[in-house]
């Protein structure tokens, strides 16, 4: 199973922890796009859905991963939840849940709760 491991700040996390926060929000930039989306080769041309940012005019495919493992903080024993992964969309995210009004995002959806950590 491929799992995307994010480390998120306490208010986040704990929206997360208890269900009321259904996604995460990565800010289309290049190091979000080479984490969230399929690696090609130089030689060949990625087809799939067409960023409308500063990679506007590029065209990436979106990885495919199984779950979700947050962390809130960096030590060993930090909380940590693992959830599963509904897909990852790009769109306009809800400022309730920390995105700025009207700005594109990497929108990863979040399914039921597979495992708990430190909580």
């Amino acid at each position: 199973m491929k799992t995307l491991k994010l480390t998120l700040k306490k208010q986040w996390f704990d929206m997360i922890l208890f269900g009321k926060k259904t996604e995460e929000y990565r800010e289309v930039k290049d190091y979000w796009v080479n984490r969230l989306c399929i690696k090609y080769p130089k030689n060949v041309i990625a087809v799939g859905i067409q960023l409308t940012h500063k990679h506007s005019g590029q065209q990436f495919d979106l990885d495919k991963f199984d779950l979700i493992e947050f962390t809130n903080g960096y030590n060993k024993k930090s909380p940590q939840v693992t959830l599963e992964c509904k897909g990852i969309e790009i769109g306009i995210g809800k400022t309730e849940w920390g995105a700025i009004e009207n700005e594109t995002y990497f929108i990863i959806k979040l399914g039921s709760e597979v495992s708990r950590k430190n909580c």
